[in-house]
């Protein structure tokens, strides 16, 4: 799986998850650490990755978009430390098939995980 991590994450984020086998780079290295958004969610649908975040515009922006993609997998509604995102990731990552994660919203809740499919509906 491809993911690009957004600013609000760690970058060793994107290292952990090389270590699982994934493709994964994070804002900063793409010079993309004072982007907008927007140019996130364009780089994220150009390179096929699935955009991590814990920046809450991007499912209203993915809404408005009416795209099928790129995915997201956001954290929300807590203080998500590294360990803890690890973890979570490995409950998304059971609980929502890989070839769903790229047409989906997920998002990450302390005591839940919700997905969405893409494009959402107005």
């Amino acid at each position: 799986m491809r993911f690009l991590i957004d600013m609000p994450l760690s970058p060793a984020l994107a290292q952990w998850l090389i270590q699982q086998g994934h493709d994964a780079v994070h804002a900063a290295d793409l010079g993309l650490d004072t982007a907008e958004d927007r140019k996130i969610i364009e780089r994220g649908l150009k390179d096929g990755r699935v955009i991590l975040t814990a920046d809450l515009d991007y499912p209203r922006l993915l809404a408005l978009s009416q795209r099928a993609g790129p995915g997201l997998i956001l954290f929300r509604g807590g203080e998500f430390g590294e360990n803890v995102i690890r973890r979570r990731l490995g409950e998304v990552f059971q609980a929502v098939p890989e070839n769903e994660l790229p047409v989906s919203i997920v998002v990450v809740e302390p005591a839940r995980i919700r997905r969405h499919r893409l494009p959402i509906e107005p």
